[in-house]
């Protein structure tokens, strides 16, 4: 078939990538002049099936309580006449529900171990770089309520299969000894051995080029303006370039495009409750024998992850509701920093720090949304959240299954017409 996949992402590249090794006629169409230039371009870095813990569980209402007016919470919900963020913040309550949370675990679980293990094959098969660790992630707590609460998730979590064990203060410092000088604000820890690190945007970069010596089509420069209806399947999409408007057509059609995918899929009566979660980060140029984190870590209570990626580290998380805005706060990047010299008071970087915000894909359940619409040549791969890098593989492989009518590998509840 011929394919049209909407979004050259993280996301959109995987998908494409597979979708062409089963033999389809893919072409990408992206409004970036590269892949990966938008959310995938300095996230986080880590491939976490440890951070499977949806934002949506029974503890997160009363932090939300407790960060409220505070510029550099967490998680930080600014009120805005929209009746989407109502919407998705009423579903978002609604899975808090303990049963709803231990469900989504499972799921997220499930579709990030399937695509940790699909990231693995690719970088064998390919000879991939992307500046990638297998160290594990070290999820780190200083504060005793929040480190019980975490317990608690990891044991759902090794239910369904992850190797996040707890460890004690002394642990944490012998697997990752830059983490000395903070050894008073620690209380303990969590360690998964078999995640990883790595940068997106590489990884998005080396993939597009290898997908294109394949054979795949990209088309960069172009914004996507509408998705054509034509009955009960999709005519085309409508995108704008240079040269101005052009309908492109195709047997079937993906939507990756992250958080924008619903102010598309909106016009085709799809109301697709994915809502822009605002993140962080800042990348430091560390300075020669600097003391610094080589293992990835996750500091949970600032909802914060450490990855090293080379020469640099990147620092990474919170989110901010606050619509498609995409302006840097300059209080919530200095508290990037802030946490980072806390952790690590010895720690030195050379020159600036590289600070960025990209709008995560968030549904309230942090479950993505993948498979088949009612229109039946459209498909969806989208709303991953947090978990974008950590899922791309596995989502690209599963959704390239589900179009070839096969079942995907993992158990997870796929997207039925």
């Amino acid at each position: 078939m011929r394919i049209l996949v909407l979004g050259a992402g993280v996301v959109g590249t995987t998908t494409a990538w597979y979708l062409a090794r089963a033999g389809h006629q893919v072409t990408v169409v992206d409004r970036q002049p590269i892949a990966g230039n938008e959310t995938s371009f300095a996230n986080g870095g880590q491939i976490s099936v440890s951070h499977a813990e949806p934002w949506a569980n029974p503890h997160v209402l009363p932090r939300l309580l407790k960060w409220l007016g505070r510029e550099d919470a967490p998680l930080l919900w600014r009120w805005r006449a929209d009746p989407a963020q109502l919407a998705w913040g009423l579903r978002f309550a609604r899975e808090c529900l303990p049963g709803r949370t231990r469900s989504n675990i499972a799921a997220i679980v499930a579709l990030a171990l399937y695509s940790r293990g699909q990231l693995q094959e690719l970088r064998r098969e390919l000879a991939l770089e992307y500046d990638h660790l297998e160290r594990g992630i070290l999820h780190i707590y200083t504060d005793a309520e929040e480190f019980e609460a975490a317990m608690a998730a990891a044991e759902v979590m090794r239910d369904f299969g992850l190797d996040r064990a707890p460890v004690d203060v002394d642990r944490c410092i012998e697997l990752e000894p830059a983490l000395a000088d903070a050894r008073h604000r620690l209380v303990g820890g969590d360690y998964t051995p078999s995640d990883e690190s790595g940068d997106a945007h590489r990884f998005t970069r080396a993939l597009a080029e290898r997908a294109q010596a394949a054979g795949v089509e990209f088309l960069f420069g172009r914004s996507i303006e509408r998705i054509a209806p034509g009955g009960s399947k999709i005519a085309g999409v409508v995108a704008s370039g240079d040269d101005g408007p052009e309908l492109l057509t195709a047997d079937a059609y993906v939507v990756a495009l992250g958080s924008y995918s619903p102010l598309l899929l909106c016009p085709l009566g799809l109301g697709l409750p994915v809502y822009p979660a605002k993140g962080y980060s800042a990348t430091l140029e560390l300075a020669a024998g600097t003391p610094a984190p080589s293992v990835s870590l996750t500091d949970d209570e600032r909802k914060l992850v450490f990855s090293r990626l080379g020469n640099r580290l990147r620092v990474a998380g919170t989110a901010e509701f606050n619509g498609y805005n995409l302006e840097l706060n300059p209080v919530r990047c200095q508290a990037l920093i802030t946490r980072t010299q806390q952790l690590f008071p010895r720690l030195e970087f050379v020159g600036e720090p590289q600070f960025w915000c990209g709008l995560r894909p968030a549904t309230p359940s942090n479950v993505p949304y993948i498979g088949r619409t009612r229109f039946g040549n459209l498909w969806l791969n989208t709303g991953h959240g947090t978990l974008g890098w950590t899922m791309a593989c596995g989502s690209g492989a599963a959704l390239a299954a589900l179009i070839d009518g096969k079942r995907p590998e993992p158990d997870f509840p796929f997207l039925k017409c």
